[in-house]
C-alpha cells in the first residue's frame, strides 16, 4: 500500500502544482507529501521532478511515469470504492470536465440536479473549453463538442450542436457581405479560441477550409455574440446562442449556400471507468437529458 499512496501522491502533485497544495487536496502535510515522492524515486531509481524554489517541473521520467500511474491509480481507487458500495447506493468521488458556455446554461443544472438525486457521489466539476484526454488528467467522464479522440477512452455522442455563420447588418453595411468562404480573407474575422482560426464549410463540391485572419478571439460564446453585435466582424456561433438576435435583426446569417458543420456534444470515459455505477448513472442521467433532441433546441422546434 505505500508504493500505491505514494504513486497517489506523485499524481496529486502534478495535478495540484505544488507539494503544499497537493497536501491539502490528500488532507496531510508538505512533509509527508515530499518524503513519499523521496521514497517514489529511490524505488524507481530516477528523478520525477526539477524542483526550484519557484517552479515545480516534470522530468522526462517523470512525464512518463505519469501517463503510466495515472490511469493505474484511478482503477485501482475505482474498484476499492466500488467494493465498498455495492450494497450502499452510490458512494463516489466523480471528476469532470465541462464547457463553459453550455454548463453555464444548461448541463449546470443537470449537473446539480443529478447530485441531489445523489448525495453519497461527491462531485468535482471543472469548468473549460478545451479537450482533454481524460485518463492522462484524471477526469472520469469529460464533456466537451471538440472531435479529439483518445486512445482508451469510450466517446458516447449525447447531442447535435448546429452551427451558423453570422454577423451583424452595421458591419455588412460597412464591409459588405461575402459571397463564398475564400472572401474571408478579406474580412473582420471574430474567433472563438478553442476551435481556432481554421473555420470548414461545406460546399457543392465538398468541403472547404479557410484560415481566417482574426481581429478578436475569445474563449466565450456570449462575449463572442456581444462583439457581433457591436459590428466588430463576421463569426461562427452556436445557432442557439445567436438564435434571438436572428430573429430580432440584430444579426444576419450569411454564406447560407456553405453550411458549417455540426459539431457533436460527447461524453469522453476512459474504458477503465465505464462500468463504474456512479459514472454510468451520470451517464444515462446526461442522455436522458439531452436525446431525443438537444437541450438548447427542446423549446424551439
Amino acid at each position: 500500500m505505500d508504493t500505491l499512496d505514494n504513486m497517489r501522491t506523485f499524481v496529486a502533485v502534478v495535478r495540484a502544482g505544488s507539494f503544499s497544495a497537493a497536501a491539502r487536496a490528500l488532507d496531510t502535510v508538505p512533509s509527508v507529501v515530499a518524503k513519499r515522492i523521496g521514497q517514489l524515486e529511490h524505488r524507481l531509481k530516477t528523478k520525477l521532478f526539477e524542483r526550484s524554489t519557484r517552479s515545480l517541473e516534470l522530468t522526462e521520467a517523470g512525464a512518463h511515469y505519469l501517463r503510466r500511474f495515472t490511469p493505474l491509480v484511478a482503477e485501482i481507487d475505482s474498484a476499492f470504492r466500488e467494493g465498498s458500495s455495492v450494497a450502499q447506493g452510490l458512494k463516489e468521488r466523480l471528476r469532470i470536465k465541462v464547457p463553459t458556455t453550455l454548463t453555464v446554461s444548461h448541463f449546470g443544472d443537470m449537473l446539480t440536479d443529478f447530485q441531489k438525486e445523489n448525495p453519497g457521489v461527491r462531485m468535482e466539476v471543472l469548468l473549460m473549453d478545451r479537450s482533454v484526454n481524460p485518463v492522462e488528467e484524471g477526469f472520469d467522464l469529460a464533456l466537451g463538442a471538440l472531435p479529439a479522440t483518445y486512445a482508451n477512452v469510450t466517446d458516447i455522442p449525447l447531442c447535435r450542436l448546429r452551427r451558423v455563420t453570422v454577423a451583424s447588418p452595421g458591419y455588412l453595411e460597412k464591409a459588405g457581405s461575402p459571397s463564398h468562404p475564400r472572401d474571408l480573407a478579406h474580412h473582420s474575422c471574430l474567433s472563438y479560441l478553442a476551435t481556432g482560426t481554421i473555420w470548414r464549410f461545406e460546399g457543392a463540391q465538398g468541403g472547404i477550409s479557410i484560415d481566417v485572419p482574426s481581429t478578436f478571439g475569445v474563449n466565450d460564446s456570449h462575449v463572442l455574440l456581444s462583439a457581433l453585435e457591436k459590428d466588430l466582424g463576421i463569426a461562427i456561433l452556436a445557432r442557439h446562442i445567436a438564435r434571438d438576435s436572428i430573429r430580432a435583426g440584430r444579426l444576419v446569417e450569411i454564406l447560407t449556400d456553405y453550411p458549417v458543420p455540426d459539431l457533436w456534444v460527447r461524453a469522453l470515459v476512459p474504458e477503465s471507468r465505464r462500468h463504474n455505477p456512479a459514472v454510468e448513472a451520470l451517464l444515462q442521467w446526461l442522455i436522458d437529458r439531452s436525446q431525443p433532441v438537444s437541450p438548447w433546441d427542446r423549446d424551439h422546434g
